[in-house]
C-alpha cells in the first residue's frame, strides 16, 4: 500500500515539473495493449470505467480513481461497461538527484481511492486551461493547482481510510488551523475544502465534536484573543479589531458584546477598576 505522507513530502518538498496535461474521452469497449509508459504520471478519472493491467496487477477505475505510472511499465487497458470513459492525465518530471527516498514510491504503480470529489474535477479544469501557461508566474500556478489537486486527493484518502467518518484528529486539525488564521478571512467553505468534505458535512462533524458550527467557532475564539489584548494593554479598538480578523470595528463591537455582554471600551473600563 503506498505511504500517503511518503506520497504528500514528494511533491511538497521534492523537485518536479508538470510537463503536460490532457482531457482524454475514450470511446466504450476501447482497447490498448502492449503500450509502455514513458513518463511519471497520474491519470484521474471523471467518469466511465476501466480496467488497467500494469506490469501484471489489474486495477479496476472509475470515478473518483486516481491512478500513477512510472515510465518503462508495461500497460494494457480496456474501458468497461457502455459509458464512454473520460478522464485527465498529467504527465510530470522528476528530479531524483539528492532525492532517494523517493525512489519507492514514485517509480510504482499505485491507485488511490479518495472518492469522488467536485472540486478535484474543478482544479483539473483550471490546471488543463493553464497548463501551458509561460513564464515564471503561469509555471507558479501551475504547480499551484496541482498541488491543491493532490492535497484534496491525498486528505480524502486518509478520510477513507479512517472510516465513513472522520476522526476527532480531523476536527482537531481543523481547530487548529482557525486558531493559527483567526487573523484572516476565514469562511466555511474554506474549511470544509481544505478537509475535503463538503460543507454540510464538514459542519456536521465539526459540530458533533466540538459543540460549536464551525464559524461559531471562529468569531467565539476571535473574541477570546480579543479579551486577551485588552487585558495586554491599551490599544485601539480598531486595532484590536483589525488584529482579531475584522475590518470593520462596529461589526468586531458588537460580536465583542454578544459574547462578553459588554462594549470592548466599558471591558476595558471594568478591567482598569479590576472588576474582571
Amino acid at each position: 500500500m503506498i505511504n500517503l505522507d511518503k506520497l504528500a513530502e514528494i511533491f511538497a518538498s521534492g523537485t518536479y515539473e508538470i510537463e503536460d496535461v490532457y482531457r482524454l474521452v475514450i470511446q466504450p469497449k476501447s482497447i490498448l495493449r502492449e503500450f509502455t509508459t514513458v513518463k511519471h504520471g497520474f491519470l484521474f478519472i471523471i467518469r466511465g470505467g476501466a480496467r488497467i493491467c500494469v506490469n501484471g496487477t489489474v486495477y479496476e477505475l472509475h470515478p473518483g480513481s486516481v491512478f500513477h505510472a512510472a515510465p518503462g511499465m508495461q500497460l494494457d487497458s480496456q474501458v468497461i461497461g457502455q459509458s464512454e470513459f473520460e478522464y485527465y492525465s498529467l504527465f510530470y518530471r522528476l528530479d531524483k538527484l539528492g532525492d532517494v527516498n523517493c525512489t519507492h514510491e514514485c517509480d510504482s504503480h499505485f491507485k488511490l481511492e479518495p472518492g469522488a470529489n467536485p472540486r478535484v474535477i474543478e482544479l483539473l479544469i483550471m490546471l488543463h486551461q493553464n497548463a501551458h501557461t509561460s513564464g515564471g508566474i503561469g509555471k507558479l500556478r501551475i504547480k499551484e493547482l496541482f498541488l491543491s489537486i493532490m492535497h484534496q486527493v491525498l486528505i480524502g484518502c486518509r478520510y477513507r481510510e479512517s472510516g465513513s467518518s472522520p476522526s476527532k484528529r480531523v476536527i482537531e486539525e481543523a481547530i487548529a488551523y482557525i486558531n493559527g488564521h483567526y487573523m484572516n478571512p476565514i469562511t466555511l467553505d474554506e474549511l470544509a475544502e481544505l478537509h475535503a468534505m463538503s460543507t454540510k458535512r464538514f459542519s456536521y462533524f465539526f459540530h458533533k465534536y466540538t459543540g460549536f458550527r464551525p464559524i461559531d467557532y471562529v468569531v467565539n475564539y476571535r473574541m477570546e484573543r480579543a479579551s486577551d489584548l485588552l487585558k495586554a494593554g491599551n490599544f485601539p479598538i480598531r486595532d484590536i479589531a483589525v488584529s482579531v480578523g475584522y475590518a470593520n470595528p462596529l461589526y468586531f463591537s458588537r460580536l465583542f458584546k454578544k459574547k462578553f455582554g459588554v462594549s470592548p471600551s466599558a471591558y476595558t473600563h471594568k478591567l482598569d477598576n479590576h472588576i474582571y
